[in-house]
């Protein structure tokens, strides 16, 4: 190891991809043992970089040192040989396998053509006590909380004993107290000596954990600062180029007619034999912005299926404007009004092999405007609509309409997907997460599209983890704790400590 003061050294780095310029002569310096920040707006290029350190990519110009020596990464496996490890935004691991098999995929210890478990499960366990990581090793991956799953991919790197650890917008997932359990993770590790490279747009996290902090801007190097020297209005006018609105504007709400009505929904869950979500009942009428607030996994996600047509209620009633929609199909819902900015982007949101104008016109490709008499697509009509919302909602991709919607940055793929569903001009906005994985910039301009169209006399539902979100965003708060509604709250009334008790399920309301 020696005395050399940076663990890794990617020196002018460059990377293009078709129609950009993903990291344009970028140099980033880590130190021996520290926490480093990497931030920047969605698709400037954090995670193209660091895929280009753990050789996944390969950049057209730049050399990457390790304690001083230029070193050639041609893949994940010379990634690894150098020490190198990385937990990607969206986890690979295998779904069927149990935590213990994932760890030990690819570097498993055999003798005699058979695999050594015993001795694997002891350094997991060893490794877990060490460094705070409890895992059940014999749950499979698939019955396991998105925390957990986090966990077992640490567990990975540690496993390899990878001494440069990179985390990719680690906390996109986590709820508000497996962000501070992974935090102090990450506090421990460093204490140990890993020297880790962190990459995020959550500005009070690079505040709580990172020592120093490097910005990105559309694929150029910005600068790097100390983080104690820096406030979060520093960090974020580094970040966007601009002074950032952390406040969202609004005027008092003005509600109006009922447009959704839920009465009595219930859900059977697919883990338990408790009903996922039980007998909940509530409105939201036009002109108001109902939250609905809670830890992940206390049946938020599947009141949106019952909702939205993914899932069938087991007993209840939804009506949309008065119309029973309780079994209707999606694409009726749909036509009679219901947008739906879903929590999954991958799997409910985009078919990620279309473009990007294929996407954007997914639920309306056969409108008349869309499709002549004789059911062919019209093109023309698809491209210049598709690119107005481009325009209109800063979508950013390689090539314009055509990228293939895989191809985009997390971030810019969320906003295609809010500018689709806005665009349908519904009577009822459904938003799941909506800014989940959003840099700061991005973030206030969707809070204030989702302003605009209660403005506009539309009923929005919004269903959201962060509490910033649910306190600034929300005329009202509903909480909803293993599966029932426990609490009504006024977000000008009330309290961060007062919603967490609700949240926590210790407090509840008649």
């Amino acid at each position: 190891m020696g005395s050399y003061p940076y663990a890794i050294e990617m020196v002018n780095i460059t990377k293009k991809f078709p129609g950009i310029i993903a990291n344009d002569n970028v140099t980033l310096q880590l130190k021996q043992g520290e926490i480093h920040a990497l931030l920047g707006e969605n698709g400037a290029g954090k995670s193209t970089l660091m895929s280009v350190l753990f050789g996944l990519y390969q950049a057209e110009e730049g050399v990457i040192k390790k304690n001083g020596e230029v070193v050639q990464i041609n893949n994940p496996n010379d990634a690894n040989a150098l020490g190198i490890g990385m937990v990607h935004q969206h986890f690979k691991l295998v779904e069927c396998f149990s935590v213990l098999d994932n760890i030990i995929l690819g570097v498993e210890d055999t003798k005699n053509g058979i695999l050594q478990r015993d001795k694997a499960r002891e350094k997991v366990m060893a490794l877990s006590q060490k460094y705070g990581l409890q895992v059940n090793p014999d749950a499979l991956i698939e019955d396991i909380s998105v925390g957990m799953q986090q966990r077992t991919e640490i567990l990975k790197m540690l496993y390899r004993d990878n001494e440069i650890l990179i985390f990719d917008e680690p906390t996109a997932v986590l709820t508000p107290q497996e962000i501070e359990e992974l935090l102090q993770i990450m506090k421990n590790l460093a204490a140990e000596g890993k020297s880790i490279l962190f990459i995020t747009h959550k500005l009070n996290e690079i505040k709580a954990v990172a020592d120093r902090c490097s910005v990105l801007r559309k694929g150029k190097y910005i600068g790097t600062v100390d983080v104690k020297d820096c406030s979060k209005d520093d960090l974020s006018r580094m970040m966007v180029g601009r002074d950032v609105e952390f406040a969202v504007q609004k005027t008092p709400a003005n509600p109006t007619d009922v447009v959704l009505d839920v009465q009595g929904l219930t859900l059977a869950s697919k883990v338990s034999k408790k009903d996922a979500v039980s007998n909940v009942s509530f409105q939201v009428r036009a002109g108001e912005i109902v939250c609905i607030a809670g830890i992940d996994g206390n049946g938020q996600t599947e009141l949106v299926y019952g909702i939205s047509g993914l899932e069938n209620p087991t007993a209840g009633t939804v009506k949309l404007c008065g119309n029973d929609i309780t079994h209707a199909p999606i694409r009726k819902r749909s036509c009679l009004g219901m947008s739906h900015i879903p929590e999954d982007r991958h799997k409910h949101g985009l078919v990620l092999d279309y473009t990007l104008e294929d996407n954007i016109v997914l639920q309306r490709y056969f409108e008349p405007e869309f499709t002549n008499k004789f059911g062919f697509l019209r093109r023309k009509n698809i491209r210049a609509y598709a690119e107005r919302l481009i325009e209109q909602y800063d979508v950013r991709s390689g090539q314009g309409p055509i990228t293939i919607s895989r191809a985009m940055s997390g971030g810019n793929q969320q906003k295609a997907i809010i500018a689709r569903e806005i665009d349908k001009d519904p009577q009822l906005l459904i938003a799941v997460q909506p800014t989940r994985g959003l840099d700061v910039g991005a973030i206030e301009y969707i809070h204030r599209q989702i302003v605009a169209q209660r403005d506009a006399g539309k009923a929005v539902l919004l269903v959201s983890l962060e509490l910033d979100e649910v306190m600034t965003v929300s005329d009202r708060i509903l909480v909803m704790y293993e599966g029932e509604i426990v609490g009504e709250l006024d977000p000008k009334q009330t309290t961060v400590e007062e919603l967490g008790l609700y949240m926590a399920g210790a407090k509840k309301e008649g």
